[in-house]
């Protein structure tokens, strides 16, 4: 049986894990750079320029919300997403850390 170690890690490093793991997927890049110009949208919106169906849409929401790097609210029956401009701050403070720290120089 295997057993994950992460939390033989630190509790900065398994955020920072998390972080770049919401950010793996090429449809989550372009949910994140579409609310970067439209400033908020629903679930419909993204599925209408991207290739993927309502329910995978979803899914990507949900982990970006997870890590804090957009917000969903409820209007009522749609929930409308909006970047978490606090989460993003901390997330491009945490990777700018973690680059410096393994620069090659």
């Amino acid at each position: 049986m295997t057993f994950h170690k992460k939390e033989e890690f630190s509790k900065k490093k398994q955020q920072l894990a998390l972080l770049a793991k919401s950010i793996s997927h090429p449809a989550r890049i372009s949910i994140l750079k579409i609310l970067s110009k439209k400033e908020r949208c629903n679930c419909n919106d993204f599925v209408e320029v991207l290739p993927l169906t309502q329910s995978t849409v979803s899914q990507h929401l949900k982990e970006l919300k997870k890590c804090n790097l957009i917000d969903g609210t409820l209007e009522g029956t749609n929930s409308i997403y909006t970047l978490n401009k606090a989460g993003i701050k901390e997330f491009e403070k945490e990777f700018r850390k973690l680059i410096k720290s393994i620069s090659v120089k």
